[in-house]
């Protein structure tokens, strides 16, 4: 018996939708019913939240896709500046409905300016008798931004008189998300993590068409065996299976042993997803070295990268902008020249926007050090603290050879 139901849409639609939300059926079967049918008011804003990979932006963006909804979705880290993130909404409303017309860029400065444009847009659009559903994922980012953009967006509804509703997708409760200012309360949703049973389903469904589905299902519960205890994250499990599969198969392609074998293809797969405990899970080395390694007829050696007691999860930008404090910590000021310009002469002033950067993160870890005063005019100043190791480690698992830029070894 399925467990979607819905008067206002077809049954084998809601029969396909629940087919890609695996173990996600009762966040949908809520949602529907928050959305009602398409020409009804919804809830004004919706706040759902839940760890990383809980199935948040993939639950949404399916929904809204399968039934066929209007809708816009925007990235708040990709968009961070209030200006940017109104455009971008309006952007896409404008070529939502119209895949000839020619999209032209939109300005808009104030939030005044994108409540009269929206109303503009959603009249042309023929809108007005359906829900709009307006998505912001990483909402969080929100906060970062002026004081009136997140209230305004959870009373859009009623600031435009239109059939709108705002989706805030968070990773953070919602008591650290609400503005001291007070606002309007969302509904909320909560998306719990994954539990094994429901990785082992959603991962079992990704199985090769060459192998049975109880022969990948075999591999997964293994796979899950291993590494559950230290990662839950949905699409990390997802590139681990598929990274390590071949590796699994090898008894069976070489004729060695058949699906049923479980116990040699355990023994051969264990010491290569327990490499992969200390390797690609910290993203030490790139997926085709690791492949590498492991078609490797010999026992590979020991793997360059970070040493057990330094095992950080950096971001990828954030290691460049820990190596590049490093670099500025240890090389004089004189040298940057030499190092990072390709002609070392006389070059003409121009004139730069500063960009300010958070790197509170680096300052957490104790990876980077606050010199000087917090009162300085020039802003703060930060030094690197971490050893000439680790940073080579570091630059290693980005490619980057950071001894050639280095003062001291010249």
């Amino acid at each position: 018996m399925p467990n979607l139901e819905h008067p206002a849409y077809p049954a084998a639609t809601l029969l396909h939708l629940e087919s890609l939300v695996p173990c996600r059926e009762s966040q949908v079967s809520m949602l529907l019913s928050i959305f009602g049918e398409r020409q009804q008011f919804s809830f004004p804003s919706i706040f759902i939240y839940g760890h990383t990979s809980s199935g948040k932006t993939y639950v949404m963006q399916t929904l809204l896709n399968t039934l066929q909804l209007p809708h816009v979705f925007v990235n708040c880290v990709e968009y961070f500046t209030s200006r940017l993130l109104l455009e971008e909404i309006l952007m896409q409303l404008q070529s939502s409905c119209s895949e000839t017309e020619q999209t032209s860029h939109v300005h808009c400065d104030t939030f005044n300016d994108f409540v009269r444009l929206f109303k503009q847009a959603v009249v042309s659009k023929e809108l007005e008798d359906q829900t709009l559903y307006i998505v912001l994922d990483r909402a969080e980012q929100l906060r970062e931004m002026e004081a009136n953009i997140l209230p305004a967006f959870l009373r859009l509804q009623e600031l435009t008189d239109r059939n709108v509703t705002v989706v805030l997708l968070s990773e953070i409760v919602w008591e650290l998300f609400r503005p001291s200012i007070g606002c309007f309360e969302p509904f909320t949703l909560y998306f719990p993590d994954y539990s094994i049973g429901h990785l082992q389903k959603i991962l079992s469904q990704n199985h090769p068409p060459e192998y049975s589905v109880d022969f990948y299902a075999a591999y997964i519960n293994i796979l899950l065996g291993v590494f559950y205890m230290v990662c839950r994250d949905l699409k990390e499990l997802q590139h681990l299976a598929a990274l390590n599969f071949s590796k699994y198969c090898e008894p069976v392609v070489r004729g060695e042993a058949n699906e049923r074998d479980t116990r040699k293809l355990w023994k051969n797969i264990e010491p290569h997803l327990k490499k992969a405990m200390h390797t690609v899970y910290l993203r030490e080395i790139s997926s085709s070295q690791w492949e590498r390694l492991q078609r490797d007829d010999g026992e590979p050696g020991p793997l360059k990268g970070l040493s057990a007691h330094t095992h950080v999860e950096l971001p990828y930008y954030s290691k460049f902008l820990l190596i590049a404090a490093y670099l500025a910590s240890y090389n004089p000021v004189r040298t940057d020249k030499r190092f990072f310009l390709k002609h070392h002469g006389k070059i003409r002033k121009t004139n730069f926007m500063k960009k300010h950067e958070k790197i509170s993160s680096l300052v957490t870890l104790q990876l980077l050090s606050m010199v000087g005063h917090n009162d300085q005019l020039d802003g703060p100043r930060y030094k690197c603290t971490v050893s000439l190791d680790f940073i080579r480690a570091i630059a290693r698992t980005v490619n980057f050879d950071i001894i050639k830029y280095l003062y001291d070894f010249l």
